[in-house]
């Protein structure tokens, strides 16, 4: 059987069955409007979709949860927010990677009090105009948020389409394939809803390894489980080797415990975060590996090496450390004691560094 014999004259109760199951099965997430509520008219806050869906953009739901948790707490509406200082921002971002998006985030609040009086735009294309916002976001916030018969594609999504269709086309090619058969699933009735189910459906049940399909609600109509083919889909072009950079990390401790930070550029890799300082490594280049990129002479001592992986290349750090007398920070860093570091913007790769060098340091520390 092809994926060409499974007519699109299904669709419609391929939607009521996925609404069904989601109506029973869905999870129970802080960002979530149940769908009881939903059928009661209520709808969800526009505001904690946008916050949801920036922080799970390449993150899992159980690493998101306590960072927005702690955002809503501290934030609790757009306006908050986008009075919010940018460096708080990016402090209680530190950790979620993918730093450009805390960036926009604060961008993106300011842009919604300024220009919209504090309410997300409903559609979207308006919504695209927004800091940080592409085609998956806007999609998602219009269809969850509004109701809107966008259709939301994340990888949850793609899975669960080559699947059911038996695409063969290899990702991401096949985007917009997957996107058309999405649209012609679309119900008239619970777009929002039927765009989590679909969500929930890829996270829970049609996972990459070994899918529970006789849990599925929608196994029937799926061609990849009647070719017994559904661990091949969905087809991915063969991914390029990753380049592996090397680079210098260098941790001075003042005698009271105090580490040297600076901040990194607000542009490119990282921006705008917080770290010791390194060599000069970038994505597309080595940086020293040795005390000859040390911020000032000192008896540095090596601590090992971490390793980090980026998007798009790894990262091998050789991290020394110094212990410093009380002097001055030189222009552009600052000291930070040990009772202050875990709350400074660390992304995870200068955390390690750290962490070689002074085990338990980055931990927040019990009053």
């Amino acid at each position: 059987m092809t994926a060409e014999e499974w007519s699109v004259a299904d669709e419609p109760s391929i939607a009521e069955a996925l609404l069904a199951w989601y109506d029973r099965h869905h999870r129970r997430l802080p960002w979530r409007m149940p769908p009881d509520l939903i059928r009661q008219g209520r709808r969800p806050d526009p505001y904690r979709v946008w916050l949801s869906e920036i922080m799970l953009q390449q993150t899992t739901v159980g690493a998101v949860k306590p960072y927005f948790e702690k955002f809503l707490e501290r934030w609790p509406t757009v306006e908050a927010l986008a009075a919010a200082e940018t460096d708080d921002v990016m402090k209680a971002w530190a950790g979620l990677g993918y730093y450009s998006r805390a960036r926009n985030l604060k961008k993106c609040a300011e842009a919604v009090v300024e220009l919209h009086g504090g309410k997300f735009p409903d559609t979207e294309a308006r919504l695209k105009d927004l800091p940080g916002i592409g085609d998956y976001t806007a999609a998602a916030i219009a269809a969850i948020a509004f109701n809107s018969p966008a259709a939301v594609v994340d990888g949850n999504v793609e899975r669960v389409i080559t699947r059911l269709r038996a695409i063969e086309t290899p990702l991401p090619a096949a985007k917009p394939e997957i996107r058309a058969v999405v649209e012609n699933l679309l119900p008239d009735a619970r777009p929002g809803d039927f765009a989590q189910a679909m969500m929930d459906l890829g996270a829970t049940i049609c996972t990459p390894r070994r899918p529970s399909c006789i849990l599925c609600p929608v196994a029937k109509d799926c061609a990849a489980r009647a070719l017994k083919a559904q661990e091949r889909f969905p087809v991915k072009a063969p991914k390029a080797d990753k380049p592996l950079r090397q680079g210098a990390a260098f941790i001075a401790v003042r005698s009271d415990g105090a580490v040297l930070l600076r901040q990194r550029p607000e542009k490119g890799l990282l921006g705008g975060m917080t770290e010791v300082p390194t060599s000069a490594w970038t994505a597309r280049q080595d940086g020293e590996r040795d005390i000859s990129a040390a911020p000032f002479p000192g008896s540095w001592k090596s601590c090992g090496a971490v390793t980090h992986v980026f998007t798009h290349f790894a990262l091998n750090l050789f991290v020394f450390r110094a212990e410093v007398p009380a002097i001055e920070a030189p222009a552009g860093h600052w000291w930070s004691r040990p009772a202050e570091l875990h709350g400074e913007a660390l992304p995870t790769v200068m955390k390690k560094a750290i962490e070689a060098a002074i085990p338990g340091a980055t931990k927040a520390r019990r009053p």
